[in-house]
């Protein structure tokens, strides 16, 4: 049986911790969380241009409240690909809370579009698909779900995979901010990130109804208008007063925040899971796929006497003696 702590019977749940909660009353339930030194962990190891690393960080938050709901041990993977200065994304959430994430990007592309002022989410992105796989483990089927990029921004594509993926209304709110630290000798910069996720489930199906998205036939027929449940358009409404220095700043936190929103309708908080900066490569999992490769593959990868492996999310460099394979795959 989960635990149910009410608002006041504990403190905050700080940073790095996605905090589950509900409110009955509008059969709404969701979660939430503020991303700190976690976040600031892999965004500095990188050293990305400042509107990549504000991207990348977006990206880390919707995964991070997207994959908390894995009943399972398995991960969530969120990847983009699009034709964008930034035209990858990558970051994933394992079950036990380890988060990692990368970013590719063209240098050239993404200084001309700094200039030009060009750098909100949707810019860099561009056009393409939004990928998210379900990795349910060894000898388990992978579940996949893709929705199009198509200038809007993350939270309006993670509405849109919702309606489509599993006509669940959902509601989506995320911020990110570079805030300087006091510190003896100068300040210093580090990543904040919050963001908040809202479902509306109730007992009766054909109260989730929601208008039909464009079907993108050229049809300019209006759809016939669909009403709102009362509880889901309350829902809204509060969403729409969410400052984005509240959703991460640490001084009013997680469950401060959700009393102002919901503290008429009762608002109850479940445990929270917390978010670790952990990259699952290793030694081993990399030596595995070397011994995969033919004696041509081996020869290939050999520079100054050795493999050299990095890892893209944890930049952590992994070296190799060529004799240890001598092309065990076979050609």
């Amino acid at each position: 049986m989960t635990e149910q702590l009410k608002l006041g019977d504990f403190g905050h749940a700080g940073d790095d911790v996605i905090v589950p909660f509900q409110v009955e009353a509008l059969d709404v339930r969701g979660r939430a969380v503020q991303l700190g030194p976690a976040l600031d962990a892999m965004l500095d190891r990188h050293d990305y241009p400042e509107p990549v690393a504000r991207l990348l960080a977006e990206c880390l938050v919707l995964t991070a409240l997207l994959g908390s709901s894995l009943k399972f041990d398995g991960k969530l993977i969120l990847q983009t690909q699009s034709d964008g200065p930034v035209d990858m994304l990558v970051a994933d959430f394992a079950a036990r809370g380890s988060m990692r994430a990368y970013a590719r990007f063209d240098e050239a592309r993404l200084a001309r579009a700094q200039k030009e002022g060009h750098t909100t989410p949707e810019q860099l992105l561009g056009t393409g698909v939004l990928a998210m796989t379900i990795d349910q483990g060894t000898h388990m089927q992978r579940y996949q779900g893709v929705v199009q990029l198509d200038g809007t921004s993350l939270e309006e594509v993670a509405r849109t995979y919702f309606r489509q993926s599993e006509q669940i209304p959902t509601e989506v709110r995320l911020s990110v901010a570079r805030q300087l630290l006091p510190e003896a000798g100068g300040g210093k910069s580090s990543w904040r990130a919050g963001g908040m996720l809202a479902q509306f489930l109730p007992d009766a199906p054909d109260r989730m109804r929601l208008p039909d998205l464009p079907g993108g036939d050229g049809e300019t027929a209006a759809a016939e208008p669909v009403h709102l449940d009362d509880a889901w358009a309350e829902l809204l409404a509060l969403f729409s007063t969410i400052e984005p220095d509240e959703l991460l700043d640490p001084t009013i936190g997680t469950e401060r925040l959700l009393y102002r929103l919901f503290h008429e309708h009762g608002v109850v908080v479940f445990p929270g899971q917390t978010v670790a900066d952990d990259c699952s490569c290793s030694r081993e999992k990399i030596s595995a796929i070397l011994d995969g490769f033919s004696g041509e593959e081996i020869a290939e990868s050999v520079e100054d006497g050795e493999i050299r492996v990095n890892c893209e999310f944890c930049s952590k460099e992994y070296r190799f003696d060529p004799a240890e394979f001598d092309g065990a795959g076979g050609d």
